[in-house]
C-alpha cells in the first residue's frame, strides 16, 4: 500500500500553499526548483512547514481538502503545533 502526506509550505507572500505528496521533502525541492504547482511558481516557497500523515491515497485528498477550508487562523495554529511536537522529538 502506497501511503501519502498533506503538507503546508509557507511561501513568500505569507500564504500557506497545501497539497499532498508520497515524499513532503523531495515535493518541496521540486517546489522549489520552480517544478511544483503554479502557485509556488507565483509566489517562491519559504519552507516546508507542516507535514501529517500517513493516509492513502483518498484519506490524503479529503484530510487536504479539509485544510484548505479552514480559516487562515486555525492553519496557522496548525503550523504551530506541529513546529512544537517538531521541537520535542529527539
Amino acid at each position: 500500500m502506497e501511503v501519502w502526506f498533506v503538507y503546508l509550505i509557507r511561501c513568500t507572500n505569507d500564504s500557506l500553499y497545501c497539497g499532498i505528496t508520497k515524499d513532503p521533502e523531495k515535493r518541496f525541492k521540486s517546489h522549489v526548483s520552480g517544478k511544483g504547482a503554479r502557485y509556488t511558481r507565483i509566489y517562491a516557497p519559504l519552507e516546508l512547514v507542516y507535514r501529517e500523515g500517513p493516509f492513502t491515497h483518498g484519506d490524503a485528498l479529503r484530510r487536504e481538502r479539509q485544510i484548505k477550508l479552514l480559516p487562515r487562523i486555525i492553519k496557522s495554529q496548525l503550523v504551530l503545533s506541529y513546529s512544537e511536537t517538531s521541537r520535542d522529538m529527539p
